[in-house]
């Protein structure tokens, strides 16, 4: 499997290919996706929006050598997503075991238009391997921000294929380019950190 790359898609957005060194990363219309990757046929189940005038929605793929039992381990943790993402400083627990429905409170690293989140996992599938959450409250920007990861199998087999979408509001004052832009660079940097410390694990496991 090739060395892990990424690839970004928004709606709507002209083509614009940004190479980057051990990375590849590009920008297309959505929903189309041409791509290397072979993204399965059920994915538009997973990730499809419904899209306001006043909202911008766009996806992620990365690829990981890492197998996705591991990348999911890491993944599924409602309960820890600074394992990975590391805009987060802190979460709790508010409401909730884990299951459907529960709550989380997040609080970002200084720095960010934002403070904290309320946020409820929607989706919580092991055996499809997806991942969904909206926020709720909070001190932030992100009014009505819903999330999906999925993760596939690469299709040499050994790998992992992340996809991650997201939809929200366009705030007063800002683009939609300048929205989309900010998160989708969060959403990059959280699934390059992913793949990290995935493949990581996946070299201490062997």
């Amino acid at each position: 499997m090739p060395a892990s790359s990424l690839q970004v898609q928004r709606q709507p957005s002209t083509t614009t290919p940004t190479p980057q060194k051990q990375s590849q990363s590009t920008t297309r219309r959505f929903p189309t996706v041409t791509s290397d990757f072979q993204l399965p046929d059920a994915l538009p189940r997973y990730h499809k929006h419904a899209v306001g005038p006043n909202q911008c929605c766009s996806y992620a793929v990365q690829t990981i050598n890492a197998p996705v039992s591991t990348v999911w381990s890491v993944v599924r943790r409602f309960d820890n997503p600074q394992a990975y993402k590391h805009f987060v400083k802190s979460c709790h627990v508010i409401v909730g075991d884990g299951h459907v429905g529960t709550l989380r409170e997040v609080h970002v690293i200084s720095g960010l238009p934002a403070a904290n989140s309320t946020e409820r996992l929607e989706i919580l599938d092991d055996e499809h391997h997806v991942l969904s959450f909206s926020v709720i409250g909070g001190d932030h920007r992100l009014t009505n921000y819903r999330s999906v990861t999925t993760l596939h199998a690469s299709p040499c087999g050994t790998g992992t294929v992340v996809v991650e979408s997201y939809v929200v509001d366009v705030p007063a004052g800002n683009t939609w380019e300048e929205t989309c832009t900010f998160v989708d660079t969060i959403v990059r940097c959280n699934l390059q950190s992913l793949a990290q410390i995935s493949e990581n694990m996946a070299g201490n496991q062997s």
